[in-house]
């Protein structure tokens, strides 16, 4: 999730542990200790695709952080003596505010490495944008409720709690819909007759109303929305060409390897220029994609490999109006023209 949301959701948990025992000093630690899991985008690890796809892993493992948990709760302890009394409550609360970062990272498309090193298969199980605010607001208020309200009552306690209670009350209902809706996009595929290796679906951006499915097969990809809003039966497929065949030669290059697995077969093949693209279908909209890898170019004619290149990210933010209008008319196109199925 979004730094935002991943503090404040420190900070809440924090303040629900500890918070009537060390008053505002929770709300700090907890936001701070909320982001620390996300600073290893500051270690470089050697290419575009290392950093790319070792982010979230050993700073997310559950295993990782329960073991750096006592540190933190110690020094935290140190920097505010009068609360070594309550060393245990602090790490509970740390460990709390770590799992809770990891696991609501691991309901995004991303991909978070929650049991590294035991499994290293990314979590991902895409029941939220990576910005909702329908999920941050509650969290939100009930930090700055605790933050101005704790020293004249107790309501500021409550409130963050009832915003706690509220946030994941809303991730129940994306699990919900993401049944829902995939249920809906199985039955279009079968309906039409389209082939498929595999199917991924996704909560458009900033919202858990309108969903979208990348389906994949060999040689091509399929994009197609359904809203909640939607009658049955309106789900269109758009078809487009994937350059499969230029990775034929590169099967054994680490960069191709590596973003096949972590992106779980969902992502595309492009030529541009000379320059073999890599594109990870699951974060973006048709054409517009946030991760994008040279991996090899095209040179007399074979396709060669090369160090990995993380190129600038595609994104339209003129489509975003759209979004939202597509959530209430099945009659808006956010899929440009495709090929014919």
């Amino acid at each position: 999730m979004d730094s935002l949301t991943q503090f404040t959701l420190g900070a809440a948990v924090a303040e629900a542990t500890l918070g009537r025992k060390v008053g505002n000093r929770a709300l700090l630690w907890g936001g701070v200790v909320g982001t620390l899991p996300d600073l290893d985008v500051l270690v470089p690890l050697g290419d575009a695709v290392a950093d790319f796809t070792y982010h979230r892993s050993a700073s997310h493992s559950l295993f990782v952080l329960a073991l750096a948990t006592p540190l933190v709760a110690w020094m935290i302890t140190r920097i505010h003596p009068s609360t070594r009394e309550h060393l245990g409550r602090w790490m509970l609360a740390v460990y709390l505010v770590f799992a809770s970062h990891v696991l609501i990272d691991a309901m995004t498309a991303y991909g978070t490495q929650i049991f590294w090193p035991l499994v290293t298969t990314p979590v991902s199980w895409s029941t939220v944008f990576i910005i909702d605010p329908l999920y941050t607001l509650p969290l939100l208020v009930g930090v700055i409720a605790a933050l101005v309200l704790t020293r004249e009552s107790d309501r500021g306690h409550r409130i963050n709690r009832a915003g706690l209670v509220l946030s994941t009350a809303y991730l129940a209902w994306t699990i919900g819909a993401k049944f829902y809706v995939e249920a809906r996009f199985d039955e279009a595929l079968r309906a039409q007759n389209i082939p498929h290796e595999r199917v991924f679906t996704t909560p458009a951006p900033f919202n858990s109303l309108l969903w979208r499915a990348v389906v994949r097969d060999r040689g091509s990809y399929y994009e197609a929305y359904y809203s909640l809003f939607d009658a049955p039966g309106l789900i269109r497929f758009t078809r487009y060409a994937s350059a499969d065949q230029l990775l034929d030669s590169l099967a054994d290059h680490w960069p191709v390897t590596r973003l096949a697995w972590f992106s779980k077969g969902f992502y595309s093949v492009a030529l541009d220029q000379d320059r073999i693209v890599i594109s990870d279908l699951r974060m973006g909209v048709e054409p517009n994609y946030v991760f994008r890898f040279k991996v090899g170019e095209v040179s007399n004619p074979h396709p060669l490999p090369t160090v990995p290149e993380a190129l600038p990210p595609v994104r339209n933010w003129k489509l975003m109006p759209r979004v939202w209008d597509r959530i209430w008319d099945a009659g808006v196109q956010l899929s440009p023209p495709g090929l014919n199925p």
